[in-house]
């Protein structure tokens, strides 16, 4: 099961080029949330909001491929898809992908890369935002925040990566399921 086929590299570039466009597509849209927000001493909180966005790509892989790595490869791919299309962040983009993918990988290697359903799929997003939002702390320096300004980043970051990693990456998964075109 674990064994890599030309199928399984071919989906999973694609699923890391076409999340890499829409990576690229919420470069402005963030822009446009923090100019917004900003006003109101809330810009840290564009990031939480749109963050599940920049981490669907691993759980869709693992959702759609099932084999171990699958997420951190479509995640970094991701990732070099938006810096190429020359997303606001550069070649730190690349290390976000990384990030981002060790946190989608984390939830499912929890269940032994077994559970690919809603168990694997919430440990997931879990998983994810625990280990992006630690990066985002260094990065952006959060450890200067109040507690209950971190604690809200947090919640409000889980909800947009179980929203839109978890829940819509599922949903994705299970039409093309429905389709059989992924079938062996």
């Amino acid at each position: 099961m674990n064994k890599w086929h030309l199928k399984d590299i071919i989906l999973v570039t694609l699923i890391g080029i076409v999340c890499g466009l829409i990576f690229w597509i919420m470069d402005p849209i963030y822009t446009a949330v923090t100019a917004v927000l900003t006003p109101m001493g809330l810009a840290p909180f564009s990031g939480a909001i749109l963050i599940g966005f920049w981490t669907i790509g691993g759980p869709l892989a693992l959702m759609v491929i099932k084999k171990p790595g699958s997420g951190l490869l479509a995640e970094f791919l991701g990732a070099a898809v938006e810096m190429l299309l020359g997303g606001i962040w550069g070649a730190a983009t690349l290390i976000s992908g990384l990030v981002q993918g060790i946190g989608s990988e984390l939830g499912f290697a929890f269940t032994g890369y077994k559970k690919y359903g809603k168990l694997g799929m919430f440990l997931s997003t879990l998983t994810t935002t625990i280990v992006t939002f630690g990066y985002q702390l260094i990065k952006h320096d959060y450890a200067g925040f109040s507690f209950g300004l971190i604690a809200a980043l947090f919640i409000v970051s889980y909800i947009s990566v179980f929203l839109f990693s978890g829940v819509l990456s599922m949903a994705i998964a299970k039409m093309l399921n429905r389709t059989h075109l992924l079938e062996k």
